[in-house]
């Protein structure tokens, strides 16, 4: 209000620019909230690549593990059908 009502209209403005000093200020400090956001967006961008990496590591072991799945069933029958044969035939 002070500077609004009180000060010169000369003195409200840049005398190298021509700019008024409050748009200069509310021009800097959305620089400022710019720059902040650009820097956020950066960590939310590496958390997606992170997030996609992670998603296809689950992938991979979770076809691992149902490979290992496939593998133990196959010789847990091969073991039993080892077991009976050896109790038929001792």
């Amino acid at each position: 209000e002070e500077i609004r009502f009180k000060m010169l209209p000369e003195d409200k403005v840049c005398k190298y620019c021509g700019v008024s000093y409050l748009i200069l200020h509310e021009f800097k400090a959305m620089e400022e909230k710019v720059k902040a956001m650009e820097k956020e967006m950066k960590f939310y961008q590496g958390s997606v690549e992170r997030e996609k990496r992670l998603q296809e590591k689950i992938k991979s072991l979770s076809q691992d593990l149902e490979q290992y799945k496939t593998d133990n069933k196959s010789k847990t029958e091969r073991l039993e059908y080892v077991f009976l044969f050896y109790h038929l035939f001792s």
